[in-house]
């Protein structure tokens, strides 16, 4: 394959507390290593469906996901399959909303929490968390040095052209605390904290980096509809390719046909969106 890339998803993180509280990643935008984005998600801007859209770059009214209790194993070409179709080996780090649309549903833990699947037509190697019993009292999330340790393992193991990692975290909090909150500021600040070291790592192993959201939040902590702080989110580019202005607002089906285009892996019809890197 062309090139190698990392997708790292952060799951529910409005626009304005990346640019307030994320100062690494701010940081790197500021002294030119990193280029950052506005993206807009699909609507519903519900987790489920924007996971859907992220990786078939089609909208949840052609994928069918309408929100989190309709997940199913999904019928359109998608950033995994593309990617092994091109013989790329893909792996993931993920909820098991992401194994259920893209590998076998229904998940099944004993069988599908971690696997290594050299011949899978997509994702070859999966370690998944199911945050079976969350709730307002207890998040159920895994610690994200462990997710973003785990991703670092499978390049270093298997050698992934195409690495895809998503942590709950800041979600589960924002729906607890809301965004603008003392228990937020220190959250969001602990993941800049946490995830800063492993990019260097990752651009010294030769692969590209995005990092993103698939959804905001808004001041009582929902997100689901149409508004700018339950849509908007920052995008932020590691690596050599070029981009739209700075100002321009990216279209989240764009993000599918855009890691693939990166990647060298063909771009299937259904994803009919424009790539923004080049």
């Amino acid at each position: 394959m062309r090139n190698r890339l990392l997708l790292i998803i952060i799951d529910g993180v409005p626009l304005r507390n990346w640019l307030r509280l994320f100062g690494n990643l701010e940081g790197w935008v500021e002294a030119g290593i990193a280029r950052r984005w506005t993206m807009r998600s699909v609507l519903p801007s519900i987790s489920a469906s924007c996971y859907a859209s992220i990786h078939t770059g089609v909208s949840p009214q052609e994928h069918g996901c309408t929100g989190n209790l309709n997940v199913f194993r999904l019928t359109q070409p998608d950033i995994f399959s593309q990617v092994r179709l091109a013989g790329g080996v893909t792996g993931a780090v993920a909820h098991s909303f992401w194994s259920e649309f893209f590998n076998r549903h229904p998940f099944d833990p004993v069988r599908d929490i971690e696997y290594d699947e050299p011949d899978s037509a997509s994702i070859n190697h999966g370690r998944f968390h199911t945050m079976s019993g969350y709730g307002h009292d207890n998040q159920m999330t895994p610690s994200d040095v462990d997710l973003f340790a785990t991703l670092t393992s499978l390049c270093r193991r298997f050698g992934l052209h195409y690495g895809m990692l998503h942590t709950c975290t800041l979600d589960s909090m924002g729906h607890r605390f809301y965004h603008e909150s003392e228990e937020m500021d220190r959250a969001c600040f602990l993941m800049d904290e946490m995830l800063a070291p492993f990019i260097p790592r990752w651009r010294e192993m030769g692969y590209e980096v995005i990092v993103t959201a698939d959804h905001g939040q808004d001041e009582r902590g929902h997100h689901g509809g149409r508004s700018a702080l339950q849509q908007d989110f920052a995008l932020y580019y590691f690596g050599p390719a070029e981009g739209p202005s700075a100002d321009t607002v990216l279209d989240q089906l764009q993000l599918a046909p855009t890691i693939l285009s990166r990647l060298g892996a063909p771009i299937p019809a259904t994803m009919t969106a424009a790539p923004f890197l080049t």
